[in-house]
């Protein structure tokens, strides 16, 4: 019998009971799914919840790559039921041998059950779905699942629940000679999805638009029946990818010789091994912004993190493009070649592969690991594009142009990011800008406030702990690093006043590479402190933008946070109860609860009236309310108890849950391109009824 050994690190953690053979657990059908989901479908939170749904489309894709498949229709229900409905052959319905099952049974109740596992002998030649767990997860992460089938000329259904048949298949019909097709309706199960059982449409839609992109002809509806009048889009493209590419850069400006895109494709050689056959296309087109959007898909599976195929293609683009430059003496001998960089500001790509025998990192597949798609992608672009260049010099000039452009930019930026090396604090004995610094050197313990203007930063200086609390009052809003080049950022006074506070160095423009390093940040927390009125808001996410431009590891880490200042303050008798936003009610709504949580009635008849100090407030009988639209119009001593003191404050940790999304709203919503937020403003003008006037 072993002994327990109890320490300072395991005292919390230990156990006394006995570990032997009984303690060892199989789980047995689909418990493994039920037991963590998020291995399967990534979270059990919004993102998981629509893998779902992908999960059932990506099926329907492989019978559309298998050429049996023109049309799939998707369906969000009332109750937020999916259903997803293709015509291609349908799931066999005929005895699975090794199981005695119906083949449809097997596919949605056993991991590792599919028709894609043979080759070149299986159903499938190319194919998105490949570990066979797809179908049997999202069964098991239902409340229940009904599947219908239609081949043979009949009709069958089969009902399960969490997971587990509901009784056998049925024949319960018949169907015109040559139908054919599949049917599964779901309901997701609120026990695994506790945050949210609710289909985002616009999430959705995203999602199909790209898959019909990718297979041209296709065509997929989206039909939303959860309102008394369905809403309904249709998504087909002729032009496949070409036309993911003009949708991409919709609104935004294109130089005159780059209006059509390229577009180049090719496969492996005939007598290639099947396991190492492929076929690849790639459409691409310069536009005048600052910021590049690749997108890469494997038998149309978006790939987030890329691998193989998206290596081949950079490696080629880059290639291909400096050796052009060099033929054609446009860069001359003392030039340093153009980067990757370089030549990717401004682009726009969607880089599709199709292969036999993918292997992706991961049942996500955010990740393909094929080595031979990097060769054959490298291959295929680098002989494409030399044509291309070839016969077109006006537009290969114009494209070369655009990536000298930007390599005097980003060298110029380099330059600026030298110079506020030179002036960090290390170097130095001045303070950036208006910093007034702590006096504890540990990062750990150590905050930084970045505050809107010098009235609050006053209060804030005189309110904080100077022991472990930094300062540092802007002026004025900063720049949208969005919708300027790396060197106007980077010569602005308050962005390398930020820097130097900061003492990490910044990545590049796309996120890496830079000087960025975390190990010399000077702060643990750096907290956005900004007023609760428009401009506050406007000034909070111009310093977001900035942070995920040339920070992105800082909010990753979790060192970014914005402070939640109250907006009222309800004063009865001496003392003062604060009230704070919560994200889902309107502001009148929570001051109206917090006065009744008071036994107070917020209905009293009220006059307008001014305080001493000429702040409007409102006179009821019993307490004034007083709008706080500025951090300065509160004391040091109410701003530190309300919004600094760690014992009493409220901050918002930033996370960045959909990265793909992240990337999208940034880009589109701070960039040059005025299309998309308007279009947001328009959206959305309903949610906007308490801005200060």
């Amino acid at each position: 019998m072993a002994e327990e050994i109890i320490t300072s690190t395991n005292a919390e953690t230990a156990t006394d009971h006995e570990y032997n053979a009984s303690e060892i657990q199989v789980l047995k059908g689909l418990e493994a799914v039920r037991k963590r989901p998020g291995m399967y479908i990534g979270s059990t939170g919004e993102r998981g919840l629509h893998h779902l749904v992908y999960e059932i489309v990506d099926n329907a894709i492989d019978e559309a790559l298998a050429g049996y498949c023109d049309h799939i229709e998707v369906k969000i229900l009332k109750d937020n039921i999916i259903q997803v409905t293709d015509n291609g052959r349908g799931i066999p319905v005929d005895i699975q041998a090794d199981t005695g099952l119906p083949a449809v049974t097997v596919v949605y109740t056993i991991l590792h059950a599919g028709g894609k596992f043979g080759g070149e002998n299986s159903g499938y030649k190319v194919a998105g779905g490949l570990h066979g767990v797809g179908a049997s997860v999202v069964n098991a992460c239902s409340e229940w699942l009904t599947v219908n089938v239609r081949r043979d000329g009949h009709e069958y259904e089969q009902t399960f629940r969490r997971g587990d048949p509901d009784g056998p298949l049925k024949c319960i019909g018949t169907v015109e000679p040559g139908v054919t097709g599949t049917r599964v309706t779901f309901k997701p199960d609120p026990e695994m999805f506790k945050d949210t059982t609710v289909y985002n449409f616009e999430t959705l839609e995203k999602r199909l638009r790209e898959e019909s992109f990718l297979n041209a002809g296709v065509k997929i509806t989206l039909t939303d029946e959860r309102e008394l009048s369905p809403h309904a889009e249709e998504f087909c493209y002729a032009g496949g990818i070409i036309d993911f590419v003009k949708f991409l850069n919709q609104g935004k400006d294109i130089p005159d010789g780059l209006k059509d895109p390229i577009y180049l494709s090719g496969a492996s050689e005939p007598d290639a091994p099947v396991e190492r056959t492929g076929e690849v296309e790639v459409a691409i087109q310069w536009n005048s912004s600052y910021s590049e959007t690749v997108m890469s898909f494997a038998n149309d599976i978006r790939t987030i993190e890329g691998g193989m195929h998206m290596e081949g293609f950079r490696t080629a683009l880059t290639s291909v493009i400096n050796d052009y430059a060099r033929k054609n003496s446009i860069l001359k001998e003392k030039d340093g070649n153009l980067t990757g960089d370089d030549v990717r500001e401004g682009l726009t790509a969607v880089v599709s592969v199709k292969l036999a025998d993918p292997q992706f990192e991961g049942q996500t597949k955010a990740k393909l690991g094929s080595s031979f798609m990097r060769g054959l992608v490298r291959k295929i672009v680098s002989d494409g594009l030399t044509d291309y260049l070839e016969e077109h010099p006006k537009q290969a000039r114009e494209i070369i142009k655009k990536a000298q452009q930007a390599s005097k930019a980003r060298n110029a930026a380099r330059k600026a990011r030298e110079a506020t090396r030179r002036k960090s604090l290390l170097e130095t004995a001045s303070l950036p800008g208006k910093l007034a610094d702590c006096s504890v050197r540990d990062a750990e313990m150590t905050e930084l406030f970045i505050v809107e203007g010098d009235s609050a930063g006053g209060s804030a200086k005189d309110g904080r702990r100077r022991d472990i609390q930094a300062i540092l009052p802007l002026r004025g809003k900063i720049l949208n690093v969005e919708r300027v080049g790396d060197h106007r950022a980077f010569s602005s006074d308050t962005i390398q006043s930020l820097i130097t506070a900061i003492g990490t160095g910044v990545t590049n423009g796309t996120g890496d590479g830079g000087d960025f390093d975390i190990t010399k940040a000077r702060y643990h927390k750096i907290i956005i402190m900004t007023d609760a009125d428009v401009d506050g808001a406007h000034i909070r996410i111009l310093l977001l933008t900035f942070f995920y431009k040339y920070m992105r590891p800082l909010i990753d880490a979790g060192y970014v946070y914005v402070a939640c200042p109250p907006i009222f303050g309800i004063k009865v008798r001496n003392k003062i109860h604060y009230v704070y936003p919560n994200g889902r009610q309107p502001e009148d709504e929570i001051l109206r609860d917090t006065i009744q949580s008071l036994g107070l009635n917020p209905d009293d008849n009220d006059e307008d009236g001014k305080a001493k100090d000429g702040k409007i407030t409102k006179k009821r009988k019993g307490y004034t309310v007083q709008r706080y639209k500025g951090l300065g119009e509160m004391d040091p001593k109410q701003l530190a108890s309300t919004t600094m003191d760690p014992k009493t404050r409220i901050l918002q940790r930033v996370s960045i849950e959909d990265a793909v999304v992240a990337d999208r709203a940034v880009r589109e919503l701070m960039g040059s391109e005025v299309g998309y937020r308007r279009e947001y403003i328009e959206k959305h003008a309903h949610d906007a009824r308490f801005l200060d006037a």
